[in-house]
């Protein structure tokens, strides 16, 4: 298959601690520049530790490159995968230098982010621009794919099988990542609010198709200054809530995550779960698509789009739910903060 005019594909992800000593540190260059107490980084630390210091998404990136890898060749696609995190070991700078040695000219970026927002999209997209300058390497990112049916269809077919097994009156929680109100009401564009927005979009497709019967949406993760209004209801809050209204049995869908992060692990099968065993609340999480074949295939699906489109093609461009499918270059003032007005990459 044609995958011209891309000599490579990179994949482009958060990056995690591997070690107890890496923790701190890592925490550190994710908070780079915002004022965050040390002693706050080392209360968040302790999540961590819980998993030996260790956070499972650079393993689950290493399962990820290989299925990856692995679909290229079955479609005939010769094409080299690197990985470059913006956080942590392997870093996106380095990994753009070993492209360049190897004589890349240009690659295509899939985001292990799927989502409008600075901080799950303008920020890597500011990274990448850093990671390139200097290089002859040209690197393009592959468009939004929350509403791809190879990420949507996952949490469908997880959601209905564990409504199957679920007691009548199962209420669905949709959960993701929480982030300021003015990140939210920028991203997109000024006073858009795609973030919110979308995974609302993911949110009535999955329930629809699944079977659900009752849902909401949550989020995790808080952090900052308690006078910096974010989204909200926070899961365990939610718990609380659905318990009182006579709720019994929750299903709970991380439609926010491409794979099991720290968020995921901590947050939802840690920190959730024990509120709903306090609740005596029935609480199952269900997958999130991670190595998954159907999404394993949006990254070939994208990057053959993305290419066709290159060459002045009009390709199929799959999408789900209320929204059109994204567009490949992002808009000038597309989830700008105020705090930062670094180049990117389109």
């Amino acid at each position: 298959m044609d995958v011209g005019p891309y000599d490579a594909l990179l994949l482009v992800s958060f990056g995690g601690p591997e070690k107890t000593e890496d923790v701190i540190p890592f925490l550190e260059n994710v908070t780079a520049g915002r004022g965050i107490p040390r002693e706050r980084l080392a209360a968040v630390g302790e999540h961590y530790h819980l998993f030996g210091g260790r956070s499972p998404i650079n393993d689950l990136n290493r399962a990820f490159l290989d299925a990856i890898r692995a679909d290229l060749a079955e479609h005939d696609i010769d094409l080299p995968v690197y990985w470059g995190n913006r956080n942590w070991d392997p870093y996106l700078s380095d990994t753009v230098r070993q492209m360049e040695a190897d004589g890349v000219q240009r690659a295509a970026c899939f985001l292990t982010s799927a989502y409008s927002s600075y901080s799950s999209c303008r920020q890597y997209r500011e990274n990448l621009a850093a990671a390139s300058e200097g290089t002859a390497v040209r690197l393009d990112r592959l468009r939004h794919y929350f509403n791809h049916p190879g990420f949507v269809e996952p949490f469908v077919e997880a959601t209905a099988l564990a409504l199957a097994e679920a007691p009548s009156g199962t209420h669905v929680v949709f959960m993701t990542h929480s982030i300021p109100d003015a990140m939210n009401d920028a991203s997109g564009g000024p006073d858009v609010g795609l973030y919110r927005r979308e995974h609302e979009d993911v949110m009535a497709v999955v329930a629809e198709r699944s079977g659900a019967t009752a849902w909401s949406l949550a989020f995790c993760s808080r952090s900052g200054s308690p006078r910096t209004p974010w989204l909200e209801p926070d899961v365990n809050d939610l718990l609380e809530q659905l318990s009182a209204d006579g709720v019994e049995s929750v299903v709970v869908v991380p439609v926010g995550f491409v794979s099991d992060h720290m968020e995921v692990v901590y947050d939802l099968d840690t920190e959730a779960k024990a509120t709903a065993d306090k609740l005596g609340l029935r609480f199952r999480r269900v997958a999130t698509p991670q190595d998954h074949p159907r999404f394993v295939a949006v990254v070939r699906e994208l990057l053959l789009e993305r290419a066709a489109a290159e060459r002045g093609e009009d390709p199929a461009r799959p999408a789900t739910g209320a929204f059109a499918a994204a567009c490949d270059a992002c808009p000038a003032d597309c989830c700008l903060s105020p705090e930062t007005g670094l180049p990117t990459v389109p």
